[in-house]
């Protein structure tokens, strides 16, 4: 650690000096997300693939062995099933195919004469035109915001932070597409909303960080290479107490819904726990090292470099 005096801030680590190490674990860490999203692809659920899902509410104690013990008995082996609630007392069945309203109906017909007349169901289908329509939109919507926020930061900064902060977001939204694949967990509604709401999380910590370095651009003069280096450097020392207590406040309460939370929000925990911990990475390891890869972009040592004007 120490001291610049310069812009009155500890150094304690130097981030710019190992970009590079940075950028390659990055990279590869991409790289075997691609190759598990062309193996393994994604373990679509019911929103994304067309089946019935049935969460029946039994109102008595069930394990998890008896739930599938059960399910075969009235013919389907190969089903998946959920135990859940306060009591355990809640089962989610999801089937591969369009259940019948009829074969819906035997079913639960099945588990009221074993367990009584409190059991009740609320079905969902998906039909195939649907699955696709979801995925699609999805898509669409990490587009649309990935171009919506690069247009704001272009506006609010300057063309090189937007361009950083993009390819930072959907390394973000990659990260936890990618280990949702490799340890193939389940993909639903709820995990879409996690990685937009991770898109958003993500943006805000780099544009703290940018508009410091904007901030030390505008009282600095003119500067050559290593001195950007070092102002990028203090920039994300004087913003780091903030982004880490932002983050560990998100975490914390990430943490709980996935600790103590029922089954069917644990895996959108998950996601937001990936996301945030990602997000605190790219937006100190990533994105401001690529500003500074691009505003340094054919400049010599010791060349100095115009500042931009705030905007």
């Amino acid at each position: 650690m120490h001291y610049n005096e310069k812009f009155h801030t500890n150094i304690r680590f130097d981030f710019i000096k190992h970009q590079k190490k940075f950028f390659g674990a990055s990279i590869a860490l991409v790289i075997i997300g691609i190759l598990s999203l062309i193996f393994f692809h994604m373990n679509f659920g019911v929103d994304f693939k067309a089946g019935t899902n049935m969460d029946i509410e039994l109102g008595k104690t069930v394990t998890q062995d008896e739930a599938k013990a059960e399910m075969a008995e009235l013919g389907y082996k190969d089903v998946e099933t959920t135990v859940g609630g306060s009591n355990n007392s809640r089962l989610s069945v999801r089937f591969d195919d369009v259940l019948e309203q009829a074969k819906v109906t035997a079913i639960l017909t099945g588990l009221k004469a074993k367990y009584g007349d409190q059991v009740a169901a609320e079905t969902n289908v998906v039909s195939p035109d649907m699955a696709r329509e979801l995925g699609k939109k999805t898509i669409y919507a990490i587009i649309i915001s990935s171009i919506a926020i690069m247009l704001y930061v272009m506006i609010r900064f300057e063309w090189r932070f937007a361009l950083a902060a993009n390819i930072a977001i959907l390394y973000d939204a990659f990260v936890v597409i990618a280990l949702f694949s490799i340890f193939q967990l389940e993909v639903n509604l709820p995990f879409i909303a996690a990685v937009l709401t991770t898109i958003g999380y993500s943006i805000n910590d780099k544009i703290v960080i940018f508009d410091r370095i904007r901030e030390n651009l505008r009282f600095s003069k003119q500067k050559n290479k290593e001195q950007l280096a070092e102002l990028v450097n203090a920039s994300l020392w004087q913003t780091m107490a903030r982004n880490v207590y932002t983050v560990l406040t998100v975490l914390i309460v990430a943490a709980c819904l996935y600790l103590f939370g029922s089954e069917s929000i644990k895996l959108f925990a998950l996601a937001k726990l990936i996301g945030l911990a990602s997000g605190a990475y790219s937006s100190v390891c990533i994105a401001s090292p690529l500003w500074l890869m691009l505003r340094g972009k054919g400049q010599k040592q010791g060349k100095t470099v115009k500042t931009p004007a705030a905007s």
